[in-house]
């Protein structure tokens, strides 16, 4: 075994290593960028060395100056993570050339499942079934508008490198093939440097399931599956395992096929082999196809180690040091249920926009796995994922796990930026998720429903005004001569101005007035009957929803309101393309700029007909998040 790794990544995923590592005896170096200098995963390591500037070009992405960190602190491996270098094999041969060993697949594997079109004919020569589409080497775009008309509309267009939902876009048909063409290449060339896409089949009805492998070289077995479905965008939002409806039958159909595809490249470590899977009429053993190979631990990871009792980075260090696969097809089984959730800093009323921001308060339920790499305190910046947390449960059966997952999103609590909590929430108790009715265009079907924006009741203003007046508590609180004592806290939430009146009868009892409704609240331990915390002039109230108060000086009410005049930066990010002139006439949606911000982009559109009175950006700059883009005006 050895004796100290390096961990070529950061967040979650590098603590998730670290306490692996620490409970093998197992010494760890972090590495980190200057945005990262004191984040949690720096902090866990038993030595950390900086790599560069915050953008990944000029840290992250440095396999050279990894590779030298390596060698300098005297870590005989490399532990890739996910995403960043993890699937790069130029990478992995850098790491072997300096003597090391790279805790994964071999770069040849990872070549041969890397660009979809090749891994799609390997598995084809594998006996795994494979979607209907064109994975040539032909990219004109008029070829691949013939290719998809060939193949029968909806397609999808996916990058050849790609992976994460990134360079991939649904067409439902020839009209917007071009359009959704060059900005799947534009997003693919960004986040893999390789424009080129395959065209694919796209099923109606489509489940994702994927199956857990682990191979030493020469043997593989797989840790059954975990079903993907629930999607936005193609990202995936929540997991769970094993699958809804999963037969015996179609289990070890899948495994199977799973297990053909790492033996036919000779896989080492962990890997997933994921499908598509028509769920139209229930699972049948036709209907699913290889959709691509991850050729690295996944991020849903902690759902397969809930139901097996596997700890998978464990097995990934044992493996890399020489050692055998742990464990034969018949020793592994399912033990119950497991859901995992993805607790992002993000606007979903906006359209799910990354959101940075420093955590004030973070507080998690002791009953449910959490994997983070933040803690209050710790900045979400625009560099990176805005990951803030897995929350991860397991249960018996199903139903007692995903009450246990709804549970513990309710006693999730973060402050200090926007996150998708609510939205977890509202997922977790969808009907048709709980019967275990689920696609991959479930969100998309409720979208109105679940990315509905919380609006505050009276109560939760009233909770939110009491704990901004800060009430102590002892015998002579709410004291007066001839009445009881009153204040008034004004409150603002989304511009929206609330005038709260307390009235103070005791140190446990007050009512709030709102407008002409009046509130009792009656304090409880710590809070007013819901749990809240004052952070700066705000507040945040944990109650059925998430809301955030501005605590607003009464004798500073003003602000401003923005109409429909203007498109602003919706986040920090690049302006890729700006598609409008000075002068020029536009109709409500029509494509205004392109933003590219988390390696995704954003196209941003006219908020109504008029004509460009400025354009404030060029391509290639760099701007804020509500920097004015375009000012648009009355046509004359």
């Amino acid at each position: 075994m050895f004796d100290k790794i390096l961990i070529a990544n950061r967040g979650e995923i590098a603590c998730r290593v670290i306490q692996t590592a620490r409970s093998m005896g197992v010494r760890t170096v972090a590495v980190y960028s200057d945005a990262d200098a004191d984040a949690l995963h720096v902090q866990q390591a038993d030595e950390a060395i900086r790599l560069g500037p915050a953008p990944v070009a000029e840290s992250y992405l440095r396999g050279d100056l990894i590779v030298q960190a390596a060698l300098e602190t005297g870590a005989q491996a490399i532990h890739p993570g996910y995403g960043f270098l993890s699937e790069n094999p130029d990478f992995v041969e850098a790491v072997e050339a300096a003597g090391l060993t790279f805790i994964g697949p071999s770069a040849k594997a990872i070549r041969a499942m890397g660009l979809k079109d090749a891994a799609k004919a390997l598995m084809e020569q594998a006996r795994v079934p494979v979607v209907p589409g064109y994975h040539g080497e032909n990219q004109d775009p008029a070829s691949l508008s013939k290719k998809a008309e060939a193949i029968g509309y909806p397609v999808l267009i996916k990058a050849v490198a790609g992976g994460g939902g990134k360079g991939m876009r649904l067409v439902e048909g020839p009209k917007n093939f071009l359009e959704n063409l060059s900005s799947a290449q534009a997003e693919a060339r960004t986040a893999f440097g390789n424009p080129d896409v395959l065209i694919e089949k796209y099923i109606q009805s489509p489940r994702h399931i994927e199956v857990q492998i682990f191979g030493d070289g020469t043997d593989a077995v797989h840790l059954f599956e975990r079903d993907c479905s629930l999607q936005r965008r193609h990202q995936k939002v929540i997991e769970e395992a094993p699958a809804p409806g999963m037969t015996d039958a179609m289990r070890q159909a899948m495994g199977d096929a799973a297990v053909r595809a790492a033996k036919a490249i000779g896989y080492s470590g962990a890997g997933t082999v994921e499908f598509i899977v028509d769920g139209s009429e229930g699972l049948r053993l036709d209907g699913f196809w290889f959709m691509e190979m991850n050729t690295r631990l996944q991020v849903e990871h902690p759902v397969t180690e809930a139901i097996t009792g596997v700890d998978l980075v464990e097995w990934q260090l044992r493996v890399a040091a020489g050692e055998p696969l742990p464990a034969r097809q018949q020793d592994l089984s399912i033990n119950g249920h497991a859901f995992e959730a993805r607790l992002y800093a993000e606007d979903v009323p906006a359209g799910f926009l990354p959101a940075t921001g420093v955590i004030d308060y973070l507080s998690f339920p002791d009953d449910a796995r959490i994997d983070s790499g933040v803690t209050a305190g710790s900045e979400i910046s625009p560099w990176y994922d805005p990951m803030i947390a897995k929350v991860t449960v397991h249960g018996p059966d199903r139903a007692s796990a995903l009450r246990s997952l709804s549970a513990a999103l309710d006693a999730t609590q973060v402050a200090g930026t926007v996150t998708n909590v609510s939205f977890l929430r509202k997922l977790s108790r969808e009907p048709g998720f709980v019967a275990g009715d689920v696609d991959t265009g479930l969100i998309a079907r409720e979208e109105a429903l679940l990315c509905a924006k919380d609006q505050p009741t009276s109560r939760d203003i009233a909770v939110a005004a009491a704990t901004a007046a800060d009430i102590g508590q002892g015998p002579l609180v709410g004291f007066s001569l001839w009445a009881p004592l009153q204040r008034d806290i004004v409150l603002a939430i989304d511009g929206d101005m609330q005038v709260a009146r307390l009235t103070v009868h005791d140190d446990s009892r007050i009512d709030v007035q709102i407008g002409g409704e009046i509130t009792t609240l009656t304090r409880r331990g710590s809070d007013w009957g819901m749990p809240a915390v004052r952070h700066g002039d705000r507040i945040t109230v944990f109650g059925a929803q998430t809301l955030t108060f501005d605590v607003v000086d009464p004798l500073d009410r003003g602000g401003v309101v923005m109409g429909g005049d203007t498109v602003l930066a919706p986040m920090p990010g690049l302006v890729r393309d700006v598609a409008v002139a000075a002068g020029q006439a536009v109709s409500e949606g029509d494509r205004i700029a392109v933003l590219e911000a988390m390696k995704m982009e954003h196209v941003l559109r006219a908020p109504r007909d008029g004509i460009v009175a400025s354009v404030s950006v060029a391509t290639g700059d760099q701007v804020t998040a509500g920097a004015l883009m375009v000012a648009l005006e009355e046509a004359s």
